[in-house]
């Protein structure tokens, strides 16, 4: 028998609980959900930011030097995030800072928002989206960034039909490394930066041969993409 003067001990808390709401928060699918609520933000500000206004009225007034150089490519960065389209960036930093300091400008924002993109990928992303690669040609093109990383995402970067964003949620999903992932986006992002950044420091003046030169290296690969891509479709459709 219980002495009458015994206390009854506390009740234990349930540390359950909290594990379990730890791991729902920290689960695969809480972070894929965080990630596209990130996404959806991103895209609302930058189309309250209006991006294009870059084109129409120029740089502020105020700023310039170093710090607008930073700024843009920092903002560049964020807008590839958000799916900006890199081509109306790059036209953006060849038309503020001229030929070379907008493409190394641009060539710095792509660097960063592909870094970023794919940070965001692998961490929130990765463990939710890689069971789901159970088609054939999924599991195909996840065994090709994995296995040939720097060769293949040289290859997206080059090829002016692959999306800049895809290109970088595909790559986080794979088991692609960090190192090949940038030094084939930088690598890779060269021609066409130049000739977006080209065009658009030489808008003002677009019959110069720098213009059309220009000109011509964005056209004559859009053109042949096009072409490559036609011509893949139809092979498929005859398998």
């Amino acid at each position: 028998m219980l002495d009458a003067t015994t206390v009854p001990a506390p009740p234990v808390p349930r540390a359950g609980f909290t594990v379990r709401c730890t791991r729902a928060l920290l689960s695969p699918w809480a972070r894929l959900s965080l990630l596209l609520v990130l996404l959806a933000t991103a895209g609302a500000l930058v189309l309250l930011f209006d991006p294009q206004r870059l084109l129409t009225q120029g740089w502020p007034p105020r700023a310039g030097g170093l710090m607008a150089v930073l700024a843009f490519g920092a903002g560049y960065g964020l807008c590839t995030v958000a799916f900006v389209p890199r081509p109306l960036l790059n036209l953006a930093a060849g038309a503020l800072f001229g030929s070379r300091l907008g493409l190394g400008t641009a060539l710095a924002g792509t660097v960063l928002g592909a870094g970023v993109a794919f940070g965001l990928g692998r961490l929130l992303g990765q463990d939710a989206l890689r069971p789901l690669l159970r088609g054939r040609w999924l599991r195909a093109a996840d065994g090709q960034l994995s296995r040939h990383g720097f060769r293949s995402m040289l290859a997206a970067r080059l090829f002016p039909g692959v999306p800049f964003w895809a290109a970088n949620y595909c790559a986080a999903v794979s088991r692609m490394g960090w190192l090949p992932f940038l030094l084939a986006t930088a690598l890779g992002s060269v021609p066409n930066t130049a000739a977006y950044a080209v065009a658009g420091a030489r808008a003002s003046a677009p019959t110069s041969p720098a213009f059309l030169l220009a000109m011509a290296c964005i056209a004559v690969p859009a053109l042949a993409g096009t072409v490559v891509a036609w011509r893949q479709r139809h092979r498929l459709r005859g398998r």
